[in-house]
This record gives structure tokens, sequence and C-alpha cells, in this order.
């Protein structure tokens, strides 16, 4: 009988695990042996401060990450055919969304294996959730193009869908591209379209704030730095 494939969400910054994750979720992370994480070192950092009950060294852990080419995909699998169960962790935050780990979750599925996901932490819908733009109907785009005129077009188009579909459009920044998004976003949107702005959630700095383009022009700088959920809605 093949393994079941979980989903185990981690904190998405450096806070305690029992502050974001239910004992649940905890309790299955600590029992299993073999993982596939997104960065090994992480993945240890994350076990570790889980409370992990084995030494971390003699932890299975295989890494999916962008570099991982999907004929690697299937032999990653190989545990849970032989009825071990198996946890997938990301970086930070839930697996599997906007992160490489769907590819084992879409390869389990081919392959008939359970999986289940867990709760805990998601920056996508923790910023939807607080942006109060409506999530009746929305999208999420991943990282915007870092170079114009690309950027600038990909903004405009995303204004358009959401006045045409009447849905937020969400994307992500990195820490250190995250004010020169915002400042784009600035200059580019219609100055009443509004934009709301999810940096360190769940962190002790959070910084959630929904504001109209023109009204974020100054304010680019609360942003530097710091990983980022930005949406966008009418």
């Amino acid at each position: 009988m093949a393994g079941t494939l979980y989903l185990i969400p981690v904190p998405l910054g450096p806070v305690s695990p029992d502050a974001c994750l239910p004992p649940d979720t905890l309790a299955v992370a600590r029992r299993l042996t073999y993982f596939v994480v997104e960065r090994a070192k992480t993945a240890r950092a994350h076990l570790k401060a889980m409370g992990h009950p084995q030494p971390l060294q003699a932890l299975h852990i295989d890494e999916l990450n962008g570099h991982t080419p999907p004929t690697a995909i299937p032999a990653l699998l190989a545990p849970l055919k032989a009825g071990h169960d198996l946890g997938l962790l990301s970086e930070a935050g839930c697996p599997a969304v906007a992160d490489p780990g769907a590819a084992l979750v879409l390869a389990a599925h081919r392959a008939n294996i359970p999986v289940v996901p867990l709760i805990g932490p998601s920056s996508i819908l923790l910023a939807l959730m607080a942006s109060g733009l409506g999530g009746q109907r929305f999208a999420f785009h991943g990282y915007l193009p870092a170079k114009e005129p690309a950027r600038s077009q990909t903004i405009r188009d995303l204004e358009k869908a959401a006045r045409r579909d009447h849905a937020t459009q969400l994307f992500i920044e990195t820490p250190y591209r995250s004010a020169a998004l915002l400042d784009a976003l600035a200059m580019t949107l219609a100055p009443d379209t509004l934009v709301s702005v999810g940096a360190d959630l769940s962190l002790p700095g959070q910084l959630i704030q929904t504001r109209s383009a023109k009204q974020w022009c100054t304010q680019t700088d609360q942003v530097r730095g710091r990983l980022v959920v930005f949406a966008i809605g009418i």
C-alpha cells in the first residue's frame, strides 16, 4: 500500500511554529522521516523549530526546486510507493502554491497516491483577506516582469482585467524589488485604482494597507526590503 503525501505549511518568517501552525500539522511533521523540500538547509531549520524528535541528519530529505528537471520528479515518489508517508515543504508558507512542489503533487495524483493538505499560513490568502478588495473573484499572477516596458504593460493589463472581470488581481515581489514595483504601480495605474500591500504577513512587523495608487506615490519606502503580496482592484 502506498504512503500518503502530506503538504506541510511552514511559517512565513522567523516566528515560532506554535504561533501559526495548529497542533495536528506539527504532529504530522514530527512523525515523518521522509521529506521533499525546496531547500534542504531551510527545511532542516523548519523541522528543528517544529521540534522534530529525530536527529536531522537521520531524516531522508530530497530537494525539488526550480532547477529540478521534470524527468527527476517520478523518482521522488519512491518512498511513497514503498509505503512510507512523505512531507512536502516549501521555503515559506504553503507548499505547491507559487511553489515548484506542485509538480510532485500532480505526480502523486497520477500515481494514485493519497494527498493530504495540512493547515497553515498562506501569504496570498492572508493578503486577500486583509485587502478589502473582495474575494469572490480573484486571480494570482506570481511575479511580474522585472524590467520595463514589460512591467508597466503587465500592470496596465492587470488593471484592465480588474475592471473587466470585477476580480482582484494578486501578485508577489521579492524584498529587493518590492519598492520599485510599488513605485511602478503608483505611476502606471489610474490615480483612483486601489492598491493593497501586505508585507511580512503574520510576522511582528507586518504592514497591511489599502490605498489609491495616487496615495502610494510618496510611500514606496515602506515596503523596501520586505517580501510583499500586492493586490489591485477597483
